[in-house]
């Protein structure tokens, strides 16, 4: 074949091979000489090291020192020579022949004079590292000189022409070039066999996808080659089989769909026929047994049969309440209820809400407050947004306790900026926390943690569903927490523009009121008060 794999890899890892070699021998052309000067470099400060940190005053060396600075001149054929402030030699290297020599170059460096075939690597304040030609030896070296921390002067140099040494360290390059070529290698093959498995990866990958029945699979690296055939056999197989088996699919997934429906659908007529069965067999029997007593004139005196009837009409408002809220909950998990979103004052609202149950938190010897902003804007449907609101202090009326502390705050969340800015409104009361164990579950329709006293304010324990409900219609965040001295609910919108005119934010609010009188029934528009889910123990 035109395009055969073996061709493309022998050119490949040839042209790869011929590269390598070429890299080689442009690297050692190159910057041989620039790191053999660096490793020699490197020896000369070595020695510098131990000389400086190791000499005292006196102008001794310790034994293991001058061992290792001995190891270190028979390895790389180093010199040195260490003289006192008159230039007169304290310490030396071991068969120094031009020790008279170095002294002399050393006294000149020192005044400055016999600077000529020069030529500064690197120099500080201690220290001149330079290649020097020897006029005299005909050789050049690499000299270190300068003034040791204790304030004596050292030459010392290597000869730079030595070939013993020259091999050893020009082999040790050539090491470090064939490991990183080695590696350069390795990497370049990876990059260029992947390229050459990536479709043969892809056609496993597709034969095991089709072998669990998805045939909407299909080979998409292309080529011209082998695999670029194979890969087009494999999405002409994959065309035929799925035009096969799409009908068979369709009918199957509708099938699952409507199964799935069903069984939700009978799970909740099960659950709500359950609860609301519970909910309404106390009401019901109290109604039986007071209107029993009525007709058969157990009690004679006015004051009981009045009695008697407020019973019943008290347990009779309690069902009805609870059907109403039951329709609601309804209409919302089933998306019935429409959702208008405006731009509306949050805080006239809670401040409202406040107002309309300020008679009651009295009543409950409770105080309620607010903090936040006097004008903060946000967006919602206002109606369900007011209703979110009510469930939550009408619950903190219910349970508040201890210090009789009710504390409603919104504020706009920290470290968020943008169109996507959130309010946070927390509705906070003193009093005992909820159990742990039952903090995920009173959002569930009809949960109670303290049934009996559920039951003294005529809860029905869909206060808080209606909440779930509501934020999730609104796609917005909510929850509860407790705290050290009670339990505190919240709910999140997100914020509108605060900067808003007056007027403007008395047209809003005028027109969600118009709406809510219109959506609500007398009764309902008149109550301040829903009942929570959530009973301390």
């Amino acid at each position: 074949m035109k395009h055969s794999l073996r061709k493309q890899l022998t050119v490949i890892f040839s042209v790869l091979i011929a590269a390598m070699f070429l890299a080689n021998y442009l690297v050692n052309s190159f910057f041989l000489e620039s790191f053999y000067y660096t490793k020699k470099q490197e020896v000369l400060i070595e020695a510098y090291r131990i000389l400086n940190e190791n000499m005292d005053s006196m102008g001794n060396l310790g034994e293991e020192q001058s061992d290792a600075l001995d190891e270190i001149c028979n390895e790389n054929g180093l010199s040195y020579l260490v003289t006192d402030m008159s230039y007169n030699e304290v310490l030396g290297s071991k068969s120094n022949f031009y020790a008279s020599i170095m002294k002399g170059r050393l006294n000149g460096y020192g005044i400055g004079v016999d600077t000529d075939n020069v030529k500064v690597l690197d120099s500080n304040d201690s220290y001149t590292i330079q290649v020097k030609y020897d006029s005299e030896i005909g050789l050049n070296y690499l000299e270190m000189w300068g003034i040791l921390d204790e304030g004596f002067y050292f030459i010392m140099r290597i000869n730079i022409e030595g070939i013993r040494d020259s091999v050893r360290i020009s082999n040790e390059f050539i090491k470090y070039i064939c490991i990183i070529g080695v590696i350069l290698t390795a990497i370049l093959v990876w990059v260029v066999t992947k390229r050459v498995t990536r479709p043969l990866n892809e056609l496993t990958e597709l034969s095991k996808r089709m072998a669990d029945l998805d045939f909407n699979a299909k080979y998409t690296s292309g080529g011209t080659d082998e695999i670029g055939q194979l890969g087009e056999y494999f999405n002409e197989m994959s065309q035929k089989l799925e035009q096969a088996y799409a009908q068979l699919m369709t009918a199957n997934n509708e099938l699952q769909r409507d199964i799935a429906k069903k069984e939700k659908i009978d799970d909740m007529r099960k659950e709500f026929l359950s609860n609301v069965s519970h909910e309404l067999k106390t009401p019901i029997a109290l109604i039986q047994g007071y209107a029993e007593g009525l007709q058969e004139c157990i009690n004679d005196d006015p004051e009981s049969r009045e009695f008697y009837c407020e019973v019943i009409m008290d347990e009779a408002s309690k069902m009805n309440t609870l059907v109403q809220k039951l329709l609601t909950l309804n209409q919302l998990e089933f998306g019935n209820d429409e959702v208008v979103m405006e731009r509306f004052d949050l805080a006239l609202l809670i401040r409202n809400k406040i107002q309309a149950v300020s008679i009651l938190a009295q009543q409950k010897n409770a105080e309620i407050t607010y903090s936040g902003e006097d004008s903060l804007f946000a967006w919602g449907d206002e109606f369900k947004v007011e209703e979110v609101v009510n469930n939550y202090v009408s619950n903190a009326l219910n349970h508040v306790s201890g210090t009789g502390k009710i504390e409603v705050a919104a504020q706009v969340c920290e470290g968020e900026t943008g169109k996507d800015q959130k309010v946070r409104v927390t509705v906070f009361n003193t009093g005992e926390q909820i159990p742990v164990e039952d903090i995920g579950q009173i959002w569930d329709k009809f949960y109670k943690v303290d049934k009996a006293r559920t039951r003294e304010y005529g809860g029905s324990g869909v206060g808080l569903s209606i909440v779930k409900a509501i934020m999730e219609s609104f796609h917005q965040a909510y929850g509860v927490e407790n705290r050290e001295d009670g339990v505190a609910f919240w709910f999140e919108l997100r914020c509108g523009d605060v900067s808003r005119r007056a007027d403007a934010a008395q047209s809003v609010t005028g027109s969600a009121a118009e709406r809510k009188a219109k959506r609500l029934e007398p009764e309902e528009a008149d109550s301040d008060v829903c009942d929570g889910e959530w009973r301390p123990q």
